[in-house]
């Protein structure tokens, strides 16, 4: 019996804190990092008081903290899973570029709240965070994949990292225009980025 009340409180507790993290999600996407306090988290997500988001966040810092791994989890099974169903290097390579395009346009208050919350955020060592720090996971994979495509005979010789960083940048600029005017239309942004980065690496 107490077996079955601990998991009931956890399965709480989970929904409790997946329920914190979309009301700040959407908090700070519509109202930006600095203003989204507790008091307007609280307010959103229908609690009767922030100690409520105390109880299962030491503080603000280790809330973001959660979002963007929540974010980056998400989007990397997202991406993985379309990479994944690709046999050829060109294939994952276009699957890569059209399901972050995909993933912006399907999720862009998560999107958003990511982009705001990144210059707060800081690393174990508490190192702030920057672009560059954050790309450089997403560059090294892209690197591996277009040298394996060399490898292959797929993609022609070119200096990898340089063009993985420029492949991770056409991802990343349309993050930016997320927000504001003018828009994306992200359909016919995911058709250009593709058939360019098809061009720039093909063999032959």
């Amino acid at each position: 019996m107490r077996t079955g009340k601990t998991a009931q409180r956890t399965s709480t507790n989970a929904a409790r804190r997946a329920q914190i993290v979309e009301a700040t999600i959407d908090t700070i996407a519509e109202l930006g990092y600095a203003k989204a306090s507790f008091a307007k988290i609280t307010e959103r997500a229908g609690l009767s008081s922030p100690r409520m988001i105390s109880y299962h966040f030491t503080d603000k810092d280790d809330l973001m903290h959660q979002i963007v791994r929540e974010v980056f989890t998400t989007g990397a099974a997202y991406i993985g899973e379309r990479m994944a169903a690709e046999e050829t290097v060109a294939g994952k390579l276009r699957a890569y570029l059209e399901a972050n395009v995909q993933f912006l346009r399907e999720h862009p208050r998560a999107m958003l709240a990511l982009t705001e919350i990144g210059p707060h955020v800081r690393d174990a060592d508490g190192r702030p965070y920057t672009q560059q720090g954050a790309q450089e996971p997403s560059v090294r994979g892209l690197a591996e994949l277009l040298a394996s495509g060399q490898r292959s005979g797929e993609f022609r010789d070119f200096d990898v990292r340089s063009m993985a960083v420029m492949i991770r940048g056409a991802v990343d600029a349309a993050a930016q225009r997320l927000r504001g005017k003018p828009g994306l239309d992200f359909d016919a942004y995911a058709h250009e980025v593709v058939t360019a980065f098809d061009l720039a690496t093909r063999s032959g």
